[in-house]
């Protein structure tokens, strides 16, 4: 069995405790790296209308309890005014969670200006381009079994704030890659002002962010590159073929 993160291994033992803990083993997930790559182009950022002259945060991901897009709505409300924020966010689990996000969205604009929702998916290429630009991006999840979009934000060289649940903080070196938020959800609020406090810190010192992008760029070259996940694999299923 193969876990795709540390935490999601341990939950795995936990669901099948008769299952030999010694026939589960980690290999992260990965992405191409060659593909996910920082863009210098603008066109999607014109397309959408995005001012050139203020940063912007990010969130890419369907609107689900699972991405925690509600507390990131909340959090929003206290982000630096200066900031813009974009939300790829569609296809919503159920019709009730597509209507409160849209009244997040419509109240969040009556207090700020800059907000662009993006109901429908967009090509990759585009996504790309906002990575790449965005002066951080957001994870908000109340659980991920690793967090890929992380990785494609980090290998785009981009600041990540993210929650500190399932998989994240295998992905994201606290400090040095992004930052990581507790989430509690018997305390939905510290968690929110916690999302504001990082977004901001990133937003307000652009070496930092540039720094953290950087480093993020690296990580995810030199442990979450497809050729890296291929060779964890590959050396697997070779120890297992060995065995009696």
């Amino acid at each position: 069995v193969i876990a795709v993160s540390r935490r999601m291994r341990a939950d795995i033992l936990a669901c099948y405790p008769a299952l030999d803990p010694d026939r589960v083993h980690v290999i992260h997930n990965g992405i191409d790296t060659r593909m996910y790559r920082p863009d210098h182009e603008t066109s999607a950022l014109e397309r959408i209308g995005l001012d050139p002259d203020r940063p912007f945060v990010l969130f890419v991901g369907r609107v689900t309890r699972q991405k925690g897009v509600p507390h990131l709505l909340r959090a929003a409300r206290s982000f630096d005014p200066e900031a813009q924020l974009v939300l790829c966010a569609g296809a919503p689990d159920t019709p009730e969670i597509g209507r409160e996000f849209q009244e997040l969205v419509e109240e969040l604009e009556r207090v700020r200006d800059g907000v662009h929702w993006i109901p429908e998916m967009l090509p990759r290429p585009q996504v790309i381009q906002l990575l790449s630009h965005a002066a951080v991006f957001v994870c908000p999840s109340v659980y991920e079994p690793l967090g890929i979009v992380n990785l494609e934000a980090m290998a785009c060289g981009t600041a990540v704030v993210a929650s500190a649940v399932g998989g994240i903080p295998e992905v994201v070196d606290d400090g040095r890659t992004g930052l990581l938020v507790p989430y509690d959800a018997d305390h939905p609020e510290d968690f929110e002002s916690g999302l504001t406090q990082s977004v901001n810190r990133v937003i307000d010192d652009a070496g930092e962010a540039a720094r953290m992008g950087a480093a993020g760029r690296e990580r995810a070259v030199r442990e979450f590159g497809w050729d890296q996940v291929a060779r964890r694999t590959y050396e697997l299923y070779e120890e297992l073929l060995k065995q009696p």
